[in-house]
């Protein structure tokens, strides 16, 4: 929820200091240039040392980084706080490894589903709680309140969250997953997950980089407006994930969710593309893409993680989002660079992308009964 209060706000303070454009992207990428980085390497620390203490180390950083935000004066504080909060909020893999641990195989995709139902809460109440907290807080507000948010979770942790049981990894070399992405490269069935879960978020990221302009231009939207289609799409995502991903999966299995979310992705790009100033139209392909990478995200997810030897858990997943935080720099990046040509031209990129996922995702296997 922290995220979805600050992220709205990001490109606004930025110019409020007097940033240029390629500083105000900067801002923005460096969050996810930071995940990028730490994500395998608290990961590889969680493998060895424990899930718990990394989530808390998490966390105290979190609210570090908010308090930051919450006081920067200047640009360069504004991008530190990023910084921070980047680096910290990488133990995202720490946490899908603590899901693989306390989920037997048939529960590991609903488990993992219950993380974007996460995001979705965050991204749908997010927006309005950085609005509310902005207007009786000043711009002080928002970081002060993403701020508590994660100080309620850092004691909830504390006191709530056990350590679970785990196979401890032995001490290896490379803590920046440079062991995981070699064993991950050199399993074709590992690197296929992995290729088609970081090509579903660059479509996904191309496509939500974008929006707040084709809003803009196609529709007129201000900022309010733009902050309402935002909410729409956190609700879409957290039905998509919190209900119908979690009592679906099992049944349908993760292969199957995941080839039904890659052509359900297309045809909501697709529609997007085609929809142009019929607003009624959009919000309706708007939720079957939502739908469709609610349903891709947990199901690559689960089977990464069924592939996966129980003493790497943490540092394979943790090279998972790393490999997504690259989709989400570049993502925005070449959206934006193709929605300046013609405005259509980043959800026909997405959906013809998706058609590609589909037909990798035919050659998707089923996890082996023992990960080696």
């Amino acid at each position: 929820m922290g995220f979805g209060i600050v992220i709205p706000l990001l490109p606004r303070y930025a110019r409020d200091f007097k940033a240029s454009g390629v500083e105000i992207g900067l801002v923005l990428a460096s969050f996810s240039a930071m995940q990028f980085l730490f994500a395998p390497f608290w990961g590889r620390l969680s493998d060895t040392y424990g899930r718990r203490r990394l989530i808390l180390l998490g966390l105290i950083g979190s609210v570090l980084s908010y308090l930051l935000f919450a006081i920067a004066d200047t640009y360069a504080l504004l991008l530190i706080s990023r910084i921070l909060a980047g680096i910290f909020a990488a133990t995202i893999g720490t946490a899908q490894a603590y899901i693989a641990d306390v989920t037997g195989r048939e529960d590991r995709g609903k488990g993992m589903a219950l993380i974007g139902a996460a995001f979705g809460v965050g991204f749908t109440f997010g927006p309005v709680l950085g609005w509310l907290a902005h207007d009786f807080g000043g711009s002080e507000g928002p970081g002060l309140v993403a701020a508590g948010l994660s100080a309620v979770a850092l004691g909830l942790a504390w006191f709530k969250l056990p350590e679970p049981e785990r196979h401890r990894a032995p001490r290896r070399g490379g803590l920046f997953g440079g062991a995981a992405l070699r064993w991950a490269a050199a399993r074709p069935s590992v690197a296929l997950i992995l290729g088609l879960y970081i090509l579903a978020t660059f479509c996904f990221a191309n496509f939500e980089g974008t929006l707040a302009l084709l809003t803009k231009d196609k529709w007129g939207q201000g900022i309010r407006g733009n902050g309402l289609l935002f909410t729409y799409i956190g609700v879409c995502l957290l039905i998509s994930q919190g209900v119908l991903v979690r009592r679906l999966m099992p049944r349908v299995g993760e292969r199957n969710f995941t080839r039904v979310g890659t052509v359900l992705l297309a045809l909501g790009l697709a529609g997007i593309a085609v929809g142009g100033d019929q607003l009624a139209f959009v919000l309706l392909v708007l939720a079957v893409a939502v739908l469709g990478f609610a349903m891709i995200t947990p199901s690559l997810t689960s089977l990464l993680s069924l592939h996966t030897p129980d003493d790497m858990q943490g540092e394979v997943l943790g090279v998972g989002q790393s490999g997504l935080s690259l989709a989400r720099i570049f993502g925005p990046f070449l959206g934006n660079v193709l929605f300046a040509i013609r405005p259509e031209a980043p959800y026909w990129l997405g959906a013809g992308l998706m058609i590609l996922a589909f037909l990798g995702a035919l050659f998707l296997r089923p996890p082996p009964d023992h990960a080696v």
